[in-house]
């Protein structure tokens, strides 16, 4: 995320065009690294300077912390630092964890997407940041708040309508 302005519901006129003072130039970047278990709303956040395999392996470390389990089953995308060499040499200090990868340009299947674009909103939306730790307060407001109220998330989005499958027999008549 950047520190700089995001425009919020108050910049949006009926009838117009969203106008807002523009703000030229970055103040600093933050990346926040988030894991989020659907079933309880329960979410975690690590924030680094980098998109690394070491802010990675920071993340797994506080998902193993803040979720303890015989087993976690962690869904991510196909990131690099997610499947890099010193992501998987730290895997293996936490036998417990098993990685399952979403198949590439398949976002809507990762629960995330959705949360994700309600804590930016939460911490984010019509406000101006100066520095990088004003940026980080934000987020971590954001999931406090979230934590106060949190739910079950539910998977809004509806699977398209698929034809039914073709059993093999109605296969090989239609090949002769």
């Amino acid at each position: 995320m950047a520190v700089k302005t995001y425009p919020g519901a108050d910049y949006v006129r009926r009838g117009r065009r969203a106008t807002y003072e523009p703000d030229y130039g970055r103040r600093g970047l933050l990346w926040v690294h988030g894991a989020f278990e659907p079933a309880t709303g329960e979410a975690a956040l690590t924030f680094s300077a980098r998109r690394d395999s070491a802010s990675h392996i920071a993340l797994l470390e506080h998902v193993v912390t803040t979720f303890p389990s015989d087993r976690l089953l962690l869904i991510e995308d196909n990131l690099s630092t997610h499947k890099s060499r010193d992501t998987q040499a730290a895997l293996l200090a936490w036998p417990e964890v098993r990685l399952q990868f979403i198949p590439a340009y398949a976002a809507w299947l990762n629960l995330i997407e959705p949360w994700w674009k309600l804590l930016k909103a939460l911490a984010l939306k019509g406000r101006r940041f100066e520095t990088v730790a004003e940026l980080e307060a934000a987020f971590r407001d954001a999931l406090a708040y979230w934590t106060a109220h949190r739910h079950p998330f539910a998977w809004r989005k509806q699977p398209q309508h698929q034809p039914p499958p073709v059993r093999a027999e109605r296969l090989t008549s239609m090949t002769r």
